[in-house]
Formats: structure tokens, sequence, C-alpha cells
């Protein structure tokens, strides 16, 4: 089984706007089914396209399986058949031994930011950078499949 263990964090914005950063990839994601105990993904960036199933997450971790398909299928597997859709900047960060990917959410999501982390083991020790407000691992209202149906502008304070 597939299996990925990731945790989530909130981005301070002001110390985010300092970092040295490599430039950042647009992605388009969108959902066949978002369903509480599983999604069904399509992603596409500009030369690839992914589809993705995961499981409920227990804590950090959860079931994951993800393919690449050819990124023309990919754009019209989200054109017509994709029930809800966001879009983002991701930008990858080496800290440590670990890559952490930050998300700039774009449209009805803008002004969000989220690093996430994937771990080999939920007890893993890892460099938690200084631009890192706070976690949100396991708060279901920053899974990007909540983010489509219930986007940061409807409930940011």
């Amino acid at each position: 089984m597939g299996i990925e263990i990731e945790r989530k964090f909130l981005v301070n914005k002001t110390k985010w706007q300092q970092v040295e950063k490599p430039g950042g990839e647009f992605y388009r994601q969108g959902y066949l089914l978002t369903d509480p105990n599983k999604t069904i993904r399509v992603r596409q960036t500009s030369d690839k396209g992914f589809l993705t199933i995961k499981g409920i997450s227990v804590g950090a971790t959860r079931a994951e399986y993800e393919y690449e398909i050819p990124v023309g299928e990919a754009k019209e597997l989200l054109d017509q058949f994709c029930v809800a859709e966001l879009s983002k900047i991701r930008f990858k960060i080496s800290v440590g031994q670990h890559v952490w990917e930050v998300d700039e959410f774009l449209g009805n999501n803008t002004g969000l930011l989220v690093a996430e982390i994937e771990l080999t083991s939920e007890d893993e020790i890892f460099t938690l950078p200084d631009w890192i407000d706070s976690e949100v691992t396991g708060d279901e209202k920053y899974y990007n499949s909540n983010l489509v149906t219930h986007p940061y502008k409807d409930w940011k304070s």
C-alpha cells in the first residue's frame, strides 16, 4: 500500500517574503471525488499531469497512490470531469535533510500560505524553519480537497 506521512504548517507571511527562494511552479488541481474518507485528484503542472488517490488521514498518515499521466489528459480531466478546482504556486525549499513544499494559494484561497513536509515516520525529527507559524496537520479546513468547496476567503479572520 502507498503511504504518505505529511505534516502541514501555516507560514508567516512577513518572514516568507524575506526568504530567498527558487521560482515557484504553477499547479492547477481539481477533484473527481471529494469524500471524507477518500479523494481522487487530478493535478497539472506546466509539463506533467498526475492522478492521485488519497485515503482518510489518521494523524499525519494516509494511503496515497499517485500516477503520472500525460499533461494533455490531465488538462482534459480538469476541464471536463472535475467537480471542484483550485490553483496555487508551489515553492520547494531544502531545509536540513528535508524538502519543504510551500503553497501560495490563488483565486478564492489567495492569502493562504501552507507548508508541507513529507516524512518517513510520524515521529521523525526535522528542522522547523523560522518562517513557520503553527502546525495545522489534521485540521481539515486546510485540506486542499476542502479548500475547493470552503475557500479561505469565506473563513479567514
